[in-house]
């Protein structure tokens, strides 16, 4: 254990996609950056079904050497009935953890210091944080970007407290496979089922509320019984992971302690769908453009901070309002007593017309929904 004293310009806690992009842009700003992540390796383990949607291609460069496959289709199942195809549904499904590692890399050659295995211990009111290992860090400002459950969000009074939680194996895919499924069913209390492909391996999943968590387990061994009957899957499980979504919308993703301002990306901001549960395309954006705020602010920019908040909500304050409306439309199914009807189903979910039912700009939004 150490009892060094650090000071630095910038501390990012977490190194996922929006603690890396903001640790990368904030070090290409020239602003002196320490980045900690309390895993020891980036990526691992892994907690997400794998997917990016296809915008993604215009942030990061490099994208090949991760990729496993693409998709070019969403197949939705509805109860038991017959699948609805949404064609023209691109991505790609990549190994999380060589993801991860090509954008910690990119931060550490723009000049992040990039540490990992260490844990955030306390975080004072001045803004003074406390490492595991000993060492105290005196930053001018603070990036949180250290998941659903932020202590950097917590110490400014930003807390997600609706959360779904997941459950997901990967077993081996029998047939080639380019579409992602979606299984809805009134069964699946506040989420939903999924199968993703990822060359040989399918990544076969499901979400629920906190309060439904015992289920998580027979649901999926349901799911994955029913996929081995279809021949589509082997029965042996190569690995188990799981983990929180926060879906409870975006938070104020910019507070301060003492005169060190604080500003929260990816998760820690609330930023997932509500409905898909997707967030990397938010973490990356917003991590890029926390960076970038906390770099000018530093330079001088009095409005750098009420200007990342007016570009989070610009980029995902329409989408994640509607997803937020849909999913409280569909837990209010519940109350009723019965769940939700397949009609219902539908209209909560992002594939189908009625989602986007009072929208004009259902074509351009499905990947911001992903």
């Amino acid at each position: 254990m150490s009892d060094r004293a650090i000071t630095t310009d910038l501390l990012v806690v977490g190194l996922g996609p929006a603690g890396s992009r903001a640790a990368r842009a904030a070090a290409e700003g020239g602003l002196s950056v320490i980045a900690i992540d309390r895993r020891r390796r980036p990526g691992f383990p892994v907690q997400c079904a794998e997917f990016i949607p296809a915008l993604m291609e215009q942030e990061i460069a490099g994208l090949e050497g991760v990729t496993r496959q693409f998709i070019d289709t969403m197949a939705t199942f509805v109860e038991n009935e017959a699948p609805d195809l949404r064609e023209n549904f691109r991505g790609r499904m990549v190994d999380r953890g060589e993801f991860d590692r090509l954008l910690v890399k990119m931060a550490h050659e723009a000049g992040a210091d990039c540490r990992f295995g260490l844990q955030l211990n306390d975080l004072a009111a001045d803004g003074i944080a406390s490492l595991s290992d000993g060492t105290r860090i005196s930053a001018r400002a603070i990036v949180g970007a250290d998941g659903p459950r932020s202590a950097i969000g917590r110490a400014v009074g930003q807390v997600n407290d609706e959360i779904v939680e997941t459950r997901q194996v990967s077993v081996a895919l029998l047939k080639p496979y380019e579409a992602t499924d979606i299984f809805l069913s009134a069964k699946i209390v506040g989420g939903y089922a999924w199968l993703f492909p990822r060359g040989g391996i399918a990544n076969v999943g499901l979400g629920v509320v906190p309060g439904e968590r015992h289920r998580l387990k027979p649901l999926l061994k349901d799911l994955h019984a029913m996929l081995i009957a279809e021949g589509r899957v082997g029965r042996g499980v190569m690995g188990h992971t799981g983990g929180a979504i926060p879906v409870g919308g975006m938070l104020n993703p910019i507070g301060a302690l003492g005169d060190v301002p604080v500003l929260l990306a990816g998760d820690a901001g609330g930023l997932a769908n509500p409905v898909s549960g997707a967030g990397i395309n938010s973490a990356v954006l917003s991590g890029s453009l926390a960076g970038e705020a906390a770099a000018a602010w530093l330079g001088g920019d009095g409005d750098a901070l009420a200007n990342y908040v007016d570009e989070l909500e610009a980029l995902f304050g329409a989408s994640i309002g509607r997803a937020l409306r849909r999913r409280r439309a569909i837990m209010r199914e519940y109350e009723k007593g019965f769940g939700p009807l397949p009609a219902a189903l539908r209209a909560g979910w992002i594939a189908y017309p009625e989602y986007w039912a009072d929208e004009e700009t259902a074509g351009t939004e499905l990947e911001t929904a992903l």
